[in-house]
Parts: C-alpha cells; structure tokens; sequence
C-alpha cells in the first residue's frame, strides 16, 4: 500500500534512493552541475521513479517487471531521466555530454544493479540482506536474457547467490 502523501512505499526506498544516488554522481562527477542542483535532480528523479514503479513492484517476485523498471540510455535518453533533468535546466544534449552513451540500470526489489556499454560487466549497487524468494533464481530475468543474447559471455560476471 503506497502512503497518503504518495511518496514510495517504504519497501522501494532503498533501491531508488540507490539508483538517483548513482545517477547523481555520474553528473556530479563531470562537475557542471551544482550542488543544489543536484538536489533538485535527486528529488526529481526519485519522485519520477516512484510515480513510474507504483504499480511494478513486487517484492514476492523481485524479477517481474525487471524490463518495466529497467533505465536505459543506448544513443536515446531514458525519459525519465530527461524528465529530471529538465527541472534543473539540462538540455538534452548537455545530458548526453554528461552521461555514458550506453548504461543500463536495473532497479529490482533487493537489488540495484548497473551496466556501462554494451558489453560491460555488471555491477551490482545495492543488494538487500534479505533473503530473496528462491523462486526468482530459475527466472529469465531482463539481465539474464541480455547476458544470454550475447555473443561471448561476460568474464568478469560474477553471479552471487545468498543462503
């Protein structure tokens, strides 16, 4: 149940605080963009992510809607971040110009994870202690797939499984 003032549900909240955080820091690193900019993005961004995942979140099964909630910038800007962007003023080039031209960020119940290029590793930002439903390891997840329709496996992908 989502709360009165239509903020996240409280069991989305790490992971989106996780996703805007790395976002965040990809601009923040080329050093364009201020402080309180910044800020205004971060608010933006997790606003736009909580609105857009209200109805895509299932934390019984973590994988569902994986591709739903997936950001995506290959040479097309995720709109959701453009949708941020543009409260603070960033034009869509200047984002282009801040961001990598290939980042895939999956933000899944109890676990946060990126990729940058096509052929990079994953890295995964934020995994939840808790344990996940040991009915989502045998799923096709949206990672999975695209690890699957690769033409040479990945050598530094590491999958982690927690007891």
């Amino acid at each position: 149940q989502s709360s009165r003032r239509g903020g996240p549900r409280p069991d989305m909240v790490p992971e989106i605080a996780a996703a805007v955080g790395f976002v965040s820091s990809l601009l923040r690193t080329r050093g364009c963009v201020s402080e309180q900019q910044l800020q205004v993005f971060s608010g933006a961004l997790r606003e736009a992510l909580a609105e857009h995942y209200k109805h895509h979140w299932f934390p019984e099964k973590p994988f569902k809607g994986s591709g739903y909630r997936c950001i995506r910038i290959n040479h097309k800007m995720d709109p959701i971040i453009c949708k941020a962007a543009s409260q603070i003023g960033l034009s869509l080039p200047q984002l282009y110009q801040l961001l990598p031209s290939e980042l895939t960020l999956w933000v899944d119940p109890y676990e946060v994870s990126y990729r940058i290029g096509e052929d990079g590793s994953i890295c995964v930002l934020y995994e939840a202690t808790a344990t996940k439903p040991v009915s989502s390891y045998g799923m096709l997840t949206c990672k999975n797939q695209m690890m699957l329709g690769r033409t040479s496996p990945s050598k530094n992908y590491i999958m982690t499984v927690s007891s």
